[in-house]
């Protein structure tokens, strides 16, 4: 017996994302706070205190990576060891589809902020439940578009009571799941420019990333900056 509903979990949070509310969900990488309306998101600036030219992500799955992005076979299998066959979260970058529907619908001040240079980030593999979201999203060609739910610059919230009241407020629903899978790492996923082998961010599993890339494909990513020499 399943401890958590993913699905029942989900298709509540998607309820009130599609009709113009925000979420805060558990992701293995912290807790994340998210909208699909445009207006929403702009809520979301605000209350977070974030800097306008910073950009979104958006929550994925292996429909989503396979539709948006347009990558080569060599390396969507990159991407699908590092999430599928070793199960580490990936925030995933790449050049993107941007004719798709679940892109061109969106007003052109929001795609701005969701893209850069004509790539998407996307998560993958952070939970089932942010995973059943995803996909209830994009099969309605819309996406869950947010960032971590803390204010900025105060660091990723790993258990929801840490999370400060004001972004909570902010919130139309909040699923609690206790204490997430990555918190020793105390930092949010790692985002790789997959299109160009690139780190965006040093993040959550880096180390097991970067082994994993060095032994089976013979790519060294440069060394993270938070490591002690």
């Amino acid at each position: 017996m399943a401890i958590h509903d993913y699905e029942g979990d989900g298709e509540r949070v998607y309820g009130i994302l599609k009709n113009g509310g925000i979420g805060i969900i558990p992701t293995h990488v912290g807790y994340v706070i998210l909208a699909c309306d445009p207006d929403a998101v702009w809520r979301i600036f605000k209350v977070k205190k974030r800097k306008p030219e910073k950009l979104n992500a958006v929550i994925g799955c292996t429909e989503m990576h396979t539709a948006l992005h347009d990558l080569k076979d060599e390396r969507r299998a990159i991407v699908n060891a590092i999430t599928e066959e070793w199960d580490l979260p990936l925030g995933t970058a790449a050049t993107v589809h941007m004719k798709h529907p679940a892109l061109a619908n969106l007003p052109p001040d929001t795609l701005r902020q969701t893209t850069h240079n004509g790539t998407l980030a996307m998560l993958l593999n952070a939970g089932r439940l942010m995973e059943h979201i995803a996909r209830l999203a994009f099969a309605d060609n819309r996406m869950a578009i947010g960032s971590s739910a803390n204010v900025s610059l105060r660091g990723v919230k790993f258990q929801a009571t840490e999370i400060e009241p004001e972004i909570l407020e902010a919130a139309d629903i909040v699923i609690d799941y206790g204490l997430m899978r990555w918190n020793r790492y105390n930092r949010s996923s790692t985002m790789i420019n997959m299109s160009t082998m690139t780190v965006i961010r040093y993040g959550s599993c880096f180390d097991l990333i970067d082994n994993l890339l060095r032994t089976h494909f013979n790519i060294a990513l440069p060394p993270s900056p938070h490591e002690e020499n």
